[in-house]
């Protein structure tokens, strides 16, 4: 897998991180230094734990799915971009009560966003990709762009909040045909 991919995965995953990010910001949360630590951190390390969680797991089974591992990682894709997609367009803009930065709320957001990891972890696993570079790299393009989300939000209020996630579904479902279609028209 070229760096070029692993960056376009990392930036889809890392929308729904984004938009909670700037949301809380909107919102008057994550206003001073430890609180925009403390989502970026999160968001950025449950990011990079994720998919290293789906290969562990995608990596007892890689032998029995090699002849369709590229449907496999194509629909593991498109399943989570159109997911990403649809609550995009269906979400509304709300301000978060509590503070997403703290306690309980924290662990759950964090988790909540990084559920699209693990399945891209399993992709990766079918792919017979090595885990740790690419996790890397999500958790730490996850961290610059929930800060940068938190900076945004806070001058340009919640108004993009839910685009990210569509954009970053769109990224996720066209990186998952780039798999795809090479593999149909050439493969061995």
């Amino acid at each position: 897998m070229h760096l070029f991919d692993i960056v376009v995965i990392s930036i889809g995953l890392a929308m729904d991180a984004s938009a909670v990010s700037m949301a809380a910001a909107a919102c008057g949360h994550a206003q001073d230094p430890r609180a925009v630590f403390r989502l970026a951190f999160h968001f950025g390390l449950f990011q990079f734990m994720m998919p290293v969680v789906g290969w562990f797991l995608g990596t007892g089974f890689v032998a029995y799915v090699r002849a369709v591992d590229h449907w496999i990682a194509f629909g593991l894709l498109a399943f989570v971009g159109g997911r990403m997609v649809r609550e995009g367009l269906t979400h509304t803009e709300e301000c978060l009560h509590r503070d997403p930065s703290k306690g309980l709320t924290m662990v759950m957001l964090s988790v909540a966003t990084s559920i699209d990891a693990l399945a891209i972890g399993l992709g990766l696993a079918v792919m017979d990709v090595n885990i740790w570079y690419p996790s890397a790299l999500i958790g730490i393009i996850t961290c610059a762009m929930s800060v940068a989300a938190i900076y945004i939000g806070k001058r340009v209020g919640s108004a993009f909040g839910s685009k990210m996630e569509v954009v970053g579904g769109i990224i996720l479902i066209g990186l998952g045909l780039k798999i795809l279609i090479p593999s149909l028209f050439f493969a061995s």
